[in-house]
């Protein structure tokens, strides 16, 4: 007796005529969420229509998308795959009532741009500057997140653009770096050590200090980790953050010595919140780049600001791109 021939099941053609969008929408959901329950809640839908809408995509593509047992929920490698890409599918679909709202002779476009937080660079300045002189009618929204989500919101479609760190490169994005700033350690009023000149390391030993999420020997800081570590701070962190806002506030707060660049602190140490600690030679050098999805259609506000910003950089020099 024959087998029954499966392959019909998985045909690219039939997938793409079958496969209804709101079931992606569905996954993108389930994929970002810890449970059905969860998924469910975001999208205001009943937890049985989003188990129903599952089933019926599994049952679409031919896969087991998500791996559900007690106590346990995760995406199969096939959904990791297909998440990877209903996610781009989902920006260019948003995207494309600004596109259709873009067809005048007028750049009237949004443009969202996502930011790491407290990025301080005169050139990112001027440039936004110089983009509304020329287009008025334009306008902007600037959200602030860690390195990493503003990434994933380029990589989603959701940003024209990130301003962020960046650890992996992922070679669906490109990449440029837009300026270098030089991390210092610096602690706040409360702290013993705020106003004492002539400090060495010795002074540092033991110290409890605050830092960043991302301070970690495998990750995009790790220059500032290994500045803390040959400072002889103590190894217990009393406060992190993933925002610089934050960071600093600890650190003014005296709840430890922390990392900052040099330039972003230059204003607080003049007002007297901040007192720079050493290491004062051979300051870790971290780079900021501008990250977007060659992929995504973009306006064409979105293209006159990314293509002001990429001819800023290329027509500045480095050492005119370095702070600090």
């Amino acid at each position: 007796m024959d087998r029954p021939d499966h392959s019909a099941r998985y045909e690219p053609e039939r997938i793409a005529r079958e496969l209804d969008w709101n079931l992606l929408r569905t996954f993108v959901a389930l994929a970002e969420a810890r449970s059905i329950t969860e998924a469910a809640a975001r999208l205001r839908l009943k937890q049985p229509s989003v188990s129903t809408a599952l089933k019926r995509l599994e049952d679409r593509v031919g896969r087991r998308l998500i791996d559900r047992k007690p106590g346990h929920y995760d995406l199969t490698e096939a959904g990791r795959l297909l998440y990877r890409e209903a996610v781009e599918i989902n920006g260019s679909i948003l995207r494309l009532s600004t596109l259709l709202r873009d067809v005048t002779d007028e750049v009237r476009g949004h443009v969202g741009i996502a930011v790491a937080s407290h990025v301080v660079c005169p050139l990112f300045d001027e440039v936004l500057a110089d983009f509304h002189a020329d287009y008025p009618a334009a306008s902007l929204s600037i959200a602030v997140h860690s390195s990493s989500e503003a990434v994933a919101e380029v990589q989603a479609k959701r940003a024209a653009f990130a301003v962020c760190l960046v650890r992996d490169r992922n070679p669906r994005l490109e990449y440029r770096r837009l300026y270098r700033e030089y991390f210092g350690l610096f602690c706040g009023p409360r702290h013993p050590l705020f106003g004492r000149t002539g400090l060495g390391p010795r002074d540092l030993a033991g110290q409890a200090t605050v830092s960043f999420d991302t301070d970690r020997l495998q990750d995009v800081l790790k220059p500032v980790t290994v500045m803390r570590a040959q400072s002889s701070l103590g190894e217990t962190i009393t406060g992190t953050s993933s925002n610089l806002e934050e960071v600093r506030r600890m650190i003014i707060a005296g709840i430890g010595i922390g990392p900052l660049p040099v330039h972003v602190a230059q204003r607080d140490v003049e007002d007297g919140q901040l007192w720079q600690t050493p290491p004062y030679e051979n300051l870790p050098a971290i780079d900021v780049h501008v990250v977007w999805n060659p992929a995504t259609v973009k306006n064409r506000a979105e293209t006159a600001l990314l293509r002001m910003l990429q001819e800023a950089i290329e027509r500045t020099p480095m050492e005119a791109r370095t702070y600090g």
